[in-house]
C-alpha cells in the first residue's frame, strides 16, 4: 500500500477563484443556483468567504439576485454573453449560440456542421476565430481521445468529458483510486473500532459507527494523497465500490436544511461492515452485479480472460 504522509491544512483559497468557480456555476445552471448549491461544489470554502465573492460579483453586476419559492437565486447577466459576440457575423453568432447550448458537456464539430447547415471549412474557420478571441475551447474527451469537443471558455468541463478525478491525460488512474479505496474503508474501520471501544450499548455503538460523506471527503483533504481538489461526489463514488465490495454500508437520514453535507434535506450515511459468514462461491461470482457485465465478451476490450474480479473468484 503507498505510504501517505499527512500535510496541514491547506490555505484560505484565492478569492478570484471562489470567483470564478460560481460564474462557472451560474453558466452551467442558467436558471439560477442557490447557496445550497455553491456550498455542496465547494465545500472547503467557508461560509463568510462565499458571502463576500457572491457580494463582490453582484456589485461588479456580474450576478443577478432573484427570489423564488425555493430562495435566493443567483443567475449570470444575460448581457454578459451577448456583449462579447459585438461586430460578429450572423454565422459566428450561430455557431456561438449551438456552443453555449451545449453547456459544460461540450459538443463535436460533427455536430455543429449538422446544426447550423454551413459547410465543414467554414466552421474551422470560424471556431479558429471564436477561439482566439477566447470565447470558446476545445477539449479532449475520454470517450474519444482522438476528437474535440467544444464548449464555452469560462467553463469547467463535466465529468463525462475530462472523467473526472481519476483520469489524467485521458488515462485511468487506477493506483490513485486503489489507494482512495483503502484510506476510506480505513478511516470507517477506525471509525466503527472507536464505536465499539466505547463500550456503550449496541445500538449506540452501532449509530456511532456511521459517518457522513463530508467527513470522510475531510479526512482524505487533510492526508493529503490527492493531486487534484476531489468533492465529495467524487468521495462517494469511492464509497459506493467499497458498497458494492461487501465493505460497507449506506444509510440516508433527514438533516436540516443548510447541513454540511446534506442534499435536499437529506443526508447520506456510511459504516463499515463484517458479514457474519463468508458467501459462497457461486455467490460471490463477479458477473452478476458487473456494471459492465453487457460489454464483456472474448477478444473485446472486456472479457473475462482480463478480468482481475473473475481472476481472484476462481483462486477462491
Amino acid at each position: 500500500m503507498a505510504e501517505v504522509k499527512v500535510k496541514a491544512q491547506p490555505p484560505d483559497a484565492d478569492p478570484v477563484e471562489i470567483e470564478n468557480r460560481i460564474i462557472e456555476l451560474c453558466h452551467q445552471f442558467p436558471h439560477g443556483i442557490t447557496d445550497q448549491v455553491i456550498q455542496n461544489e465547494m465545500p472547503h470554502i467557508e461560509a463568510q468567504q462565499r458571502a463576500m465573492a457572491i457580494n463582490r460579483l453582484l456589485s461588479m453586476g456580474q450576478l443577478d439576485l432573484l427570489r423564488s419559492n425555493t430562495g435566493l437565486l443567483y443567475r449570470i447577466k444575460e448581457s454578459q454573453n451577448t456583449g462579447k459576440m459585438k461586430g460578429s457575423d450572423n454565422q459566428e453568432k450561430l455557431v456561438y449560440q449551438i456552443i453555449e447550448d451545449a453547456g459544460n458537456k461540450g459538443i463535436w464539430s460533427r455536430d455543429i456542421r449538422y446544426k447550423s447547415n454551413l459547410p465543414l471549412t467554414e466552421i474551422n474557420k470560424i471556431l479558429k476565430n471564436l477561439e482566439s478571441k477566447k470565447l470558446i475551447k476545445a477539449v479532449k474527451s475520454v470517450a474519444a481521445s482522438k476528437k474535440k469537443v467544444y464548449m464555452l471558455y469560462n467553463l469547467q468541463p463535466d465529468r463525462s468529458v475530462t472523467g473526472g478525478a481519476w483520469y489524467s491525460d485521458q488515462d485511468f488512474e487506477s493506483e490513485f483510486v486503489e489507494v482512495l479505496n483503502q484510506q476510506c474503508f480505513k478511516f470507517l474501520q477506525s471509525k466503527a473500532e472507536t464505536a465499539r471501544e466505547s463500550k456503550q450499548n449496541p445500538m449506540i455503538q452501532r449509530n456511532s459507527s456511521f459517518a457522513s460523506s463530508h467527513e470522510v471527503w475531510k479526512y482524505i483533504c487533510e492526508l493529503g494523497i490527492s493531486k487534484v481538489e476531489l468533492s465529495m461526489e467524487d468521495i462517494e463514488t469511492i464509497l459506493n465500490t467499497l458498497i458494492y465490495d461487501g465493505k460497507v454500508e449506506m444509510t440516508i437520514i433527514a438533516a436540516k436544511e443548510g447541513t454540511v453535507g446534506s442534499v435536499d434535506g437529506h443526508m447520506k450515511l456510511y459504516r463499515a461492515v463484517s458479514p457474519i459468514i463468508q458467501p459462497t462461491g457461486l455467490v460471490r461470482a463477479p458477473c452478476g452485479l458487473c456494471p459492465v457485465f453487457d460489454d464483456c465478451h472474448e477478444g473485446g476490450e472486456i472479457s473475462p480472460s482480463n478480468c482481475v474480479y473473475m481472476t481472484e473468484w476462481l483462486e477462491f
